[in-house]
């Protein structure tokens, strides 16, 4: 019995690794909101400002694999405090700029550290656990971004009353401090013992190899739709939505964003516990049906209770979606898998530049609601995929999905 609650206990790295997301998304949450103003101050139009904030996810997308590259190589470690130094200049100097291409050239520069602090980050976490308890450490890591995230943005206005620069420079501040606890609590030194959980042993798991595992591919289209309706809808016409159809204010759409939040930040350890327990595939088909249901309501809401009702479903439902396609990708991964990793997040990251700019289309060209129907449609592939999903936890498999990796049969 004593073994079994060892065993369940997150090991250390878990909650440093979440303590650096925090930091993270605290800094990022603060200049979101002061991209836009701090762009317009240089008299460029919404497109270029557009440009600044696609610069970013567009460097991440392109850095994705070449980063994972690294990693393999280097280990996580290096690359992630390198990662989050090159965040942070970007960020100072993004502060610093004089002129609009300045600023852009600066915030692509820190989405190529980002992408670099993402992926390894994610790989460490995937190697310092099993399979029994990745779902309880894959919410625990989100959850760190989920507090930061809701914190940043009231920090950042508060400095963006001061001056538009503020939050650029506090940023580089909170990526300096992530950067520190990375490199002082994430040493092999410190920890005592050379992060390798049993299962890698059998060697490291190739790009190649994981694109011919039905669970991978599955993984790489669901983080393609989660990204692209669970942030991409949510951070590009909803507002609008709020304000123009239903004729309500901008305090009103972000309390909405505000109570999915929590919500999923309520529900984010349940829902790990859930997938170690229940498995992937239940935890992705619970999830999917809560957020459709979210959706569907969204598409006919008429007034701002209706609209707070859909966002607790996109919260509740995003807890679990959230969750278990990173313990996915997690169980396949033998040894580092940096670019298995990044190949994963880079279809989110695609998501995130195709959604908003798809939805935004259909919202000019048809209506709001044409725009959301669709979303709809599109989310039931997800549940669809849920439902042809092999189970991956190696507890509960007969066999390894990698039989030999000498022979590479998959």
């Amino acid at each position: 019995m004593a073994k079994k609650n060892k065993e369940s206990v997150l090991p250390r790295e878990v909650y440093v690794l979440s303590s650096v997301a925090f930091f993270v998304a605290l800094g990022y949450g603060m200049v979101i909101p002061a991209i836009p103003l701090f762009a317009k101050s240089f008299q460029v139009n919404n497109a270029q400002i557009g440009a600044i904030i696609s610069a970013f996810a567009l460097a991440r997308f392109a850095m994705g694999l070449p980063a994972g590259k690294l990693i393999d190589i280097f280990g996580e470690r290096r690359i992630q405090t390198t990662g989050l130094l090159l965040v942070a200049i970007s960020s100072f100097a993004s502060g610093l700029a004089t002129t609009y291409w300045q600023l852009l050239i600066f915030r692509a520069l820190g989405g190529i550290g980002s992408v670099m602090f993402s992926v390894s980050a994610s790989s460490l976490l995937m190697r310092s656990v099993d399979d029994n308890i990745r779902g309880r450490a894959q919410s625990t890591y989100n959850g760190g971004f989920l507090i930061g995230a809701i914190a940043g943005p009231a920090f950042g206005g508060i400095l963006s009353g001061i001056s538009l620069r503020a939050p650029f420079f506090v940023y580089s501040i909170t990526l300096a401090m992530a950067g520190v606890t990375a490199l002082v609590f994430l040493s092999e030194k410190r920890l005592g013992v050379k992060v390798d959980v049993e299962t890698s042993k059998i060697g490291q798991t190739t790009l190649s190899q994981a694109f011919k595992l039905r669970p991978y591919q599955i993984a790489l289209v669901l983080a393609f739709i989660n990204n692209w309706v669970l942030f991409g809808l949510r951070s590009s016409i909803l507002p609008l939505f709020v304000t123009e159809k239903l004729g309500s204010t901008a305090s009103i759409a972000g309390l909405g964003i505000t109570i999915g939040a929590l919500i999923q930040g309520l529900f984010l350890l349940r829902a790990g516990r859930f997938s170690d327990e229940k498995g992937r595939k239940a935890a992705l088909l619970l999830g999917s049906i809560v957020v459709l249901f979210g959706i569907l309501m969204l598409s006919f809401t008429t007034n701002a209770t209706l609209y707070f009702i859909s966002m607790a479903l996109f919260g509740l439902g995003g807890a679990y979606v959230g969750t278990a396609p990173g313990s996915v990708v997690g169980d396949i991964i033998r040894g580092r898998g940096g670019q298995v990793i990044a190949a994963w997040q880079m279809a989110g990251d695609a998501g995130m530049i195709v959604g908003p700019v798809l939805v935004g289309f259909l919202t000019d060209n048809y209506s709001y609601q044409t725009a959301f129907l669709f979303s709809a449609g599109i989310w039931v592939i997800a549940i669809l995929l849920a439902i042809i999903l092999p189970e991956t936890r190696l507890s509960h498999l007969k066999t390894d999905l990698l039989i030999d990796k000498n022979k590479q049969e998959l």
